[in-house]
């Protein structure tokens, strides 16, 4: 079962209060401070992120398994471990970039 847990949405400039994602290539913002639960994200020349998800806006879900989730999926990112408590992977679904999150 799939849980929401933002909406990535694209800038051209670095968004107030961003930092710097350097395994990514690219600047975040903290969804905890935005109360639509948006995540503004503005990609580095040469991250390692796939086109899809650099220039359009991406839905994340939080999943009980990544491994399961993406079982006959269109895996486009990942998975990844981010830290010892997040892992991530992209798919497409619907033409658009779908960012799983596997939470410990």
């Amino acid at each position: 079962m799939r849980t929401l847990h933002h909406f990535g949405i694209i800038t051209d400039t670095i968004p107030e209060g961003a930092f710097y994602n350097d395994d990514l290539g690219v600047w975040l913002t903290d969804i905890s401070k935005s109360p639509n639960k948006i995540e503004f994200l503005k990609f580095e020349p040469g991250s390692c992120m796939p086109e899809l998800v650099q220039k359009q806006a991406h839905i994340a879900y939080v999943v009980q398994s990544l491994e399961e989730e993406l079982k006959g999926k269109k895996v486009i990112f990942g998975p990844m471990a981010l830290d010892e408590h997040l892992s991530i992977a992209f798919i497409e679904e619907e033409g658009i970039s779908v960012e799983l999150m596997e939470m410990k």
